[in-house]
């Protein structure tokens, strides 16, 4: 059984501001039973502007972000998903990164963001334009927990099963999503592929989020949740900061697995003429 707590905020563009809200939330998750907890995506910085980002990006196993989250891991005695934070690839682009940090503050992987969010929405006065000034990552990324395998993904890898399909072919138990889903994708389709995602790999997930209104004009849904590898949401924080918190049973997991195989039915064998 594991406890693990789901930060949800609006970040601004003050770094400080951000890491102190982060803090006191993550105390508070803490003060109530957490042993793990996740940040959302972009927790530390959200810029007026996609270049105030790349101005602003850490050297790798470097920064104030950085430190913040092995400093707090180490003090708390957590692990700590440490939502997403921009890592210098070049002068003008960064990865989108998620960091693991153990109880002893070491960082013990690291996943960049694949998907990139190059989207107008419909309906919607918005548009997105993420490759230009992120650099995707290549890796899919299984995170050794103290023994159990956690599967990384961030936001818009949410709509690719298949990534999904490969952190659970590499043996993950859990997945983490940190997101800044917009409220207009946020409502038709979070919950229905947060639970999808978990049913279909029979694997329990858990989403912070990004929620509110931030300094670029845009607004985040928010519904940071913990569901359950049957696809029930165990907690949810609907709106405004604070945190979604659950305890994750992976040894009831795996007796429904065994109990259910549908991952052991999958049949590729089939033909396609």
């Amino acid at each position: 059984m594991i406890r693990v707590a789901a930060i949800q905020m609006a970040s601004g563009s003050n770094i400080a501001a951000n890491l102190a809200e982060a803090e006191k939330q993550i105390e508070a998750a803490v003060a109530e039973g957490a042993e793990w907890v996740a940040l959302p995506e972009n927790f530390g910085l959200v810029g007026v502007r996609q270049e105030d980002v790349v101005a602003q990006a850490e050297a790798p196993g470097s920064g104030p972000i950085q430190d913040f989250l092995s400093a707090l891991a180490r003090r708390l005695g957590i692990v700590v998903v440490g939502g997403t934070l921009p890592v210098r690839a070049d002068e003008s682009r960064y990865f989108n990164r998620l960091p693991v940090y153990d109880a002893e503050g070491r960082c013990i992987a690291h996943y960049d963001k694949i998907h990139l969010f190059d989207v107008s929405l419909p309906d919607a006065d918005e548009s997105y334009q993420e490759s230009a000034v992120i650099q995707p990552g290549n890796d899919v990324v299984v995170a050794d927990v103290g023994g159990v395998k956690l599967g990384l993904a961030i936001c818009y890898d949410l709509r690719f099963p298949e990534l999904f399909r490969l952190l659970l072919d590499q043996g993950a138990e859990l997945f983490v999503l940190p997101s800044s889903f917009t409220s207009v994708t946020g409502q038709a389709h979070w919950h229905t592929l947060l639970r999808a995602r978990a049913i279909e790999n029979l694997t329990a997930i858990v989403a912070p989020a990004q929620g509110g209104f931030h300094v670029n004009g845009r607004e985040t849904y928010g519904h940071s949740l913990i569901a359950d590898a049957w696809g029930n949401i165990l907690a949810e924080k609907p709106a405004g900061a604070g945190f979604a918190l659950a305890d994750i049973n992976l040894e009831q997991q795996r007796q429904m697995r065994e109990r259910f195989p549908v991952l052991r039915h999958r049949n590729f064998s089939v033909r396609t003429e």
